[in-house]
């Protein structure tokens, strides 16, 4: 009983060594077999530095300066209105004693009014600025979405992120993946086709 056990255990033991030989064999030739193409080993995810790309496009510069511009304009204006209001203020305080008491209920309503006119003028231009702001913040977008859209149909990406300091999806990227210069350089070659 012994020698049929031992020897059933060194058959068994055999296939067991058999098969795993083969199995390390097989996969050897199946990788032999498998030809790597040239652009196996190419990247399909890349990424854009968004602080760079922002801060290096024309497109992106040219709308961030208009739009400063215009911030300047509006609190220029703000500040203007609010001077004149100011200086109409002050001038009822120091007239205030020598009115009569018609004229100074007259005049604190007409006051109050354009104070509160004022207020609604600074909250409106504010929304209106910020509108504005975010419909321009949203044609640089599409235009960089566009253009990643067909850059990565062009280079055979598959995904494009974006990094950015103050939103960092990406912790880490690889120098490799970074194609925010290319990038930058062919849309602001893009752009400058555009302006002219």
């Amino acid at each position: 009983m012994k020698t049929r056990a031992s020897i059933l255990t060194k058959i068994t033991l055999g296939i067991l060594i058999a098969g795993s030989m083969a199995a390390c064999n097989k996969t050897k030739t199946d990788n032999k077999n498998t030809a790597v193409s040239p652009d196996a080993n190419k990247e399909t995810i890349v990424f854009i530095n968004q602080d760079t790309l922002l801060s290096k496009y024309d497109y992106a510069k040219d709308v961030n300066k208009t739009m400063q511009d215009k911030g300047k304009a509006a609190q220029n204006d703000l500040d203007s209105r609010k001077q004149a209001f100011q200086r109409e203020y002050a001038d009822y305080q120091k007239n205030v004693n020598t009115m009569p008491a018609d004229q100074r209920q007259t005049t604190e309503q007409r006051l109050q009014r354009e104070s509160q006119d004022l207020q609604g003028y600074q909250q409106n231009a504010a929304a209106q600025f910020q509108n504005e702001n975010s419909t321009e913040a949203g044609k640089v977008y599409d235009k960089i979405a566009d253009f990643a859209k067909a850059y990565s149909k062009e280079k055979g990406y598959k995904l494009v992120l974006m990094y950015s300091k103050a939103n960092p999806t990406i912790i880490y990227g690889d120098q490799s993946l970074d194609v925010t210069a290319d990038v930058t350089k062919r849309l602001n070659e893009a752009y400058s086709k555009d302006k002219k």
